[in-house]
């Protein structure tokens, strides 16, 4: 069967579960044929993404977070505010992605949480079968647990999680741990995707600690701490735009823009890890047994960071105060039942996209006619 990708662009989460997609899938027989992926002023597309993904990517402007003033904490309000005044520029967008999605010959649609991959379907309902992929599917199930803080920003999280998945023939919801289905929700609970570099590396116990930030600003807490224990080795990985690859403070203390093999080798190897509390990099942490401490940087990562520390991951933090990490550390056992889930990911994700493709494929496949140049393919190119 042939698939195409719709991806949101903000972090590295979703831009990894892309690349680990495209492997299980492949390897499986069935082909990624395009890849579309939403972009922003306010980040860049990590050079490992373009690098590791087989299929033809394409960009397209897309709604994403605005960050505060210290280039922290993302915020809602000013998030909502900035993207009301891009509607035009979102409506060529949604225009883009429904041509790709006519001229690719595919059969299905798996859709990386980008938000207007859903309002295509929802203003145009196209005839190929949308499957939605994504963590955040899990705050819809029932049987979730969630934070009561920031009550009226969960409430906006939720509306917009729905929006991603308008029209979605299944909601995959990825998730630390297993859980029953939720029919009620149309949510099938699978294990996270992880690429398979993960699978194949040996976690060992070193002297420093690793982490990553989305929002370069959280930078500064980090420093501040460094100033006060410059003895432990710090490793920090983030996306700070016109920075350079390496940016070396002193002996112990190194910022590096995102190169996900180093990241993982790095990880692997770490004394214990500090992250903005994105999915993704937290499942891997607990893959290789590494203590977590995790910064929410927004609503959706305050979520993550509740949920992975009610499953033994870490702790949850306002700042990248490292003292509580290393006190968690000292007492902290791995998880060996979360790697046995997570290692089941291709099986049941594959499965799950094949049972919700296949009933709708005898009727697409043949009705799009793939052409070598979309109508408004102008919007991104690779």
């Amino acid at each position: 069967m042939k698939y195409i990708f719709t991806v949101q662009g903000e972090g590295r989460g979703h831009l990894t579960q892309a690349i680990a997609m495209e492997e299980i899938l492949t390897a499986q027989g069935h082909e990624v044929t395009e890849v579309l992926v939403g972009k922003s002023d306010v980040r860049e597309l990590p050079d490992f993404f373009r690098k590791r993904i087989k299929a033809p990517v394409y960009r397209f402007d897309s709604p994403n977070f605005q960050p505060s003033r210290d280039n922290r904490r993302n915020r809602l309000g000013r998030s909502i505010a900035c993207n009301i005044v891009k509607l035009p520029t979102y409506m060529h967008s949604i225009n883009f992605i429904r041509e790709h999605i006519r001229n690719s010959g595919a059969d299905a649609v798996i859709n990386f949480y980008e938000l207007l991959t859903g309002l295509t379907y929802a203003f145009y309902q196209p005839a190929v079968p949308q499957i939605s992929i994504g963590h955040q599917y899990l705050f819809l199930h029932g049987g979730m647990r969630l934070p009561h803080r920031h009550r009226h920003e969960f409430m906006l999280l939720n509306l917009f999680t729905r929006l991603t998945c308008c029209g979605a023939a299944r909601k995959l919801a990825l998730s630390f741990r297993h859980m029953p289905d939720d029919d009620n929700e149309n949510i099938t609970v699978v294990p996270p995707l992880l690429r398979r570099e993960v699978f194949g590396m040996e976690a060992t116990q070193g002297d420093y600690i690793h982490g990553y930030m989305v929002n370069a600003g959280f930078a500064e807490n980090v420093a501040e701490w460094h100033r006060r224990r410059p003895e432990v080795k710090l490793s920090f990985f983030w996306d700070k735009k016109n920075a350079g690859k390496t940016t070396v403070v002193d002996s112990t203390l190194t910022f590096h823009q995102l190169d996900d093999k180093e990241f993982l080798h790095q990880l692997a190897g770490c004394r214990a890890y500090a992250t903005t509390a994105g999915f993704e990099s937290v499942c891997e942490a607990m893959y290789f047994g590494k203590p977590v401490l995790m910064v929410p940087a927004h609503i959706e990562q305050d979520c993550n960071a509740f949920d992975a520390a009610r499953n033994g991951a870490g702790i949850a933090s306002d700042t990248f105060n490292l003292d509580s990490l290393t006190t968690f550390a000292e007492g902290f056992t791995p998880d060996h039942t979360f790697r046995q889930w997570a290692e089941s990911a291709a099986r049941v994700i594959c499965g799950a996209i094949e049972k919700y493709s296949s009933p709708h494929a005898t009727q697409h496949t043949g009705h799009a006619t793939p052409t070598s140049t979309p109508p408004v393919a102008t919007a991104g190119i690779r």
